[in-house]
């Protein structure tokens, strides 16, 4: 499932949007989560990621294409389609990578063509993606954001860079398969390392770089600290 977000400041252009996008998926067979804000002022809160965003450009307050520029600028390469009236924004657009325009009022045959190519772009960046079964719905995370994975109760909780928890029901037996190849490590019957997020190691306590301690069990003590200094090249 693609978690799509609309900001839009308009109720009814919004409606438009999400009926365009519910339809697109009934006929494309994918699943979408859509969600709406009526301003850009949510944008920051990079525990809630997105797979698509279409952003109307003229909002009251932070523009939409000024709310653009400050995502490339932290970093987030999240796909944005623009929601605009006007057509002269396509310059400065690019300059923000944006996927691609669409003009109001929105059409559906507009909307499909910009979704096939927003579902291409979409998988592409979720190759090796780790699906995390969450409130219903499936979310998608990259390797790098996982910091580790541990054991609470009947659930696995996820614990990501951004500082996230998400909790799934599960067990830890089968993680493994599920993260694929990436350079996790299985330290305990209750925890797995992402060993890129490793700052240092003694004895059995692993410090990551999100300031997080975990512990090594006393018989995977020794394995841990040689796979450990393999993978960071002998730094422990």
């Amino acid at each position: 499932m693609y978690r799509i977000l609309i900001v839009e400041d308009s109720p009814a252009d919004e409606r438009v949007l999400a009926d365009h996008l519910d339809r697109y998926a009934r006929e494309a067979g994918e699943a979408f989560s859509v969600d709406w804000h009526q301003s850009t002022a949510q944008l920051d809160e990079k525990d809630d990621p997105y797979d698509l965003i279409f952003l109307d450009i003229e909002l009251p307050g932070q523009t939409g294409m000024e709310a653009a520029h400050d995502l490339r600028a932290r970093g987030d390469e999240t796909p944005i389609i623009f929601v605009t009236s006007l057509a002269q924004y396509a310059v400065e657009g690019y300059r923000v990578s944006a996927l691609d325009f669409i003009v109001k009022p929105v059409a559906y045959g507009d909307l499909a063509l910009r979704m096939g190519r927003a579902i291409n772009v979409m998988r592409r960046r979720h190759v090796g993606a780790i699906p995390v079964a969450v409130r219903g719905a499936t979310r998608l995370l990259s390797p790098d954001d996982l910091v580790f994975v541990d054991v609470d109760g009947h659930s696995l909780v996820y614990h990501l860079a951004s500082g996230e928890a998400l909790r799934a029901r599960g067990s830890l037996s089968g993680a493994p398969a599920q993260l694929g190849a990436t350079p996790f490590l299985r330290i305990s019957a209750s925890c797995i390392v992402n060993m890129s997020h490793v700052a240092s190691a003694a004895d059995a306590s692993i410090t990551l770089d999100t300031d997080d301690v975990v512990w090594a069990s006393r018989t995977n003590k020794r394995r841990c600290l040689q796979e450990l200094a393999a993978y960071l090249g002998g730094s422990l």
